[in-house]
């Protein structure tokens, strides 16, 4: 079978990470992040040029400094909800952590989205990145790294648990013989571990799909080792063709050393096309965004992110690099380690570090609709990814892709003409799971 590129679609609303200067735009609207026929508008076009599914992400805790975005969104399993009773074969994939809910919610909320999608719904499964959170939910201190992906492991295998509490033919709903159910077909879970004891059953049976995708996006040892043993499709960091290559390797061999096959989990990277006439007019747009973008004071507070939403601003700016090293430690740590040791190799002040945090870094998917296309194919054909995280900053900059690019990779044979299915499973290729009280997997078939 041929292989083809997978895309979604990741809206900014009004401006995540990095985007700073996004609200400022005249093409977008002021309250897109809580407009849900933003999210609609979105996830239609989106659908049109048959992509694979609408990625929301999400977080529970900020501060005056963080970006835009963040500071007024829509939660993610209620904005979907509604986008699926607009959409049909778009798949919908919304994020939710690990650490801050109840796996019996959770389970519940995600099968609703599957059955009101039907068989669409993804999660991407978090641990927090930030430790403020703890605030919000009644706890002194944020869990750190250890706790936090043991207890994302065991929640998820909770939660696929309570999605199988019902064989798929518990309901013969036989009004001669008076049996709605079949109580033989009800199981309950019974879980006792370290972290949760949950029950069950689960009041909601299986989807078309079978259950919800898991999703995850692993950087560190935890988060790939969490990756390969449980994810379906992974949002990948992306950066270099060959840092893309070494992460897209180590995933697949981590997912086979569990037993899994790994074309059953599909990697996505991060992409931030910039398409125009030409080249030369591509990559002068792609400066003016870095530069509409580059406020110090909003990478200074970025960086604190990073550093349990710490205020760098009470240090001066141009001495060297605090010791800060122990507030990573819950919160970003891998990325936070990275800065911490350049800083202490290359002897940068904070406020070359804080500058460094927002560098202008080059897409390597810029230019005409040709160009794009032929490092898109490139990049593929180089075992980089599976499918691409897609994210523009306007409606405009999405439809220059959807009418340029896309054609381009479906006349090549890399993209899809039509959809396979009408579930998320069934187009990203990925069989439905066994449920364990009855069958083995099947392909999805729509």
């Amino acid at each position: 079978m041929t292989r083809t590129i997978h895309l979604a679609l990741h809206p900014y609303g009004v401006g995540g990470p990095g985007q700073h200067g996004l609200w400022k735009d005249p093409r977008v609207a002021k309250n897109a992040s809580i407009d849900i026929d933003y999210y609609i508008r979105l996830a239609k076009a989106a659908e049109h040029a048959l992509f694979d599914a609408l990625f929301i992400v999400d977080s529970q805790f900020i501060n005056a400094t963080y970006p835009a975005h963040y500071l007024n969104r829509l939660e993610p399993l209620t904005l979907l909800s509604a986008v699926a009773t607009h959409t049909r074969h778009i798949g919908l994939v919304g994020t939710a952590s690990s650490t801050y809910n109840s796996p019996f919610n959770l389970a519940r909320r995600f099968a609703s989205l599957d059955h009101i999608s039907g068989g669409r719904a993804g999660w991407n499964v978090v641990t927090s990145f930030d430790t403020g959170t703890s605030r919000n939910f009644g706890l002194d201190e944020h869990l750190d790294y250890t706790a936090r992906y043991g207890r994302a492991l065991e929640f998820v295998r909770v939660a696929r648990g309570l999605w199988d509490s019902y064989e798929d033919d518990a309901f013969p709903a036989d009004v001669e013989r008076g049996v709605f159910l079949d109580p033989a077909k009800l199981h309950a879970l019974d879980h006792e571990g370290e972290h949760f004891k949950v029950a069950g059953p689960l009041n909601l049976s299986r989807s078309p799909q079978g259950q919800p995708v898991i999703f995850q996006a692993g950087v560190s040892e935890e988060g790939r080792d969490l990756a390969a043993r449980v994810a379906e499709g992974i949002y990948a960091p992306g950066g270099t063709l060959q840092q893309a290559q070494e992460y897209y390797a180590d995933i697949k061999k981590r997912t086979a050393s569990y037993g899994r096959d790994p074309d059953h989990v599909k990697i996505f990277i991060h992409g931030g096309p910039v398409v125009a006439a030409t080249d030369e007019a591509a990559r002068r747009r792609e400066r003016e965004i870095f530069e509409e973008d580059n406020d110090f004071e909003r990478n200074l507070a970025l960086l604190g992110r990073s550093f349990g939403a710490y205020d760098f601003g009470a240090h001066d700016l141009d001495a060297p690099f605090p010791d800060v090293a122990h507030l990573a430690e819950k919160g970003g740590r891998t990325g936070a380690a990275a800065l911490i040791e350049r800083a202490r190799t290359e002897n940068l002040t904070l406020r070359q570090v804080a500058e460094s945090v927002n560098q202008f870094r080059g897409s390597p998917f810029v230019g005409a609709p040709g160009t794009v296309a032929d490092t898109i194919e490139k990049w593929f054909d180089a075992g980089t990814f599976d499918g691409i995280n897609l994210a523009f900053r306007t409606e405009d900059e999405l439809d220059l892709f959807v009418d340029g690019v896309v054609p381009i990779l479906q006349k090549r044979g890399l993209f899809r003409t039509e959809y396979a299915a009408d579930t998320l499973r069934g187009n990203l290729g990925l069989p439905v799971p066994a449920n364990r009280h009855t069958r083995e997997p099947r392909l999805a078939d729509g």
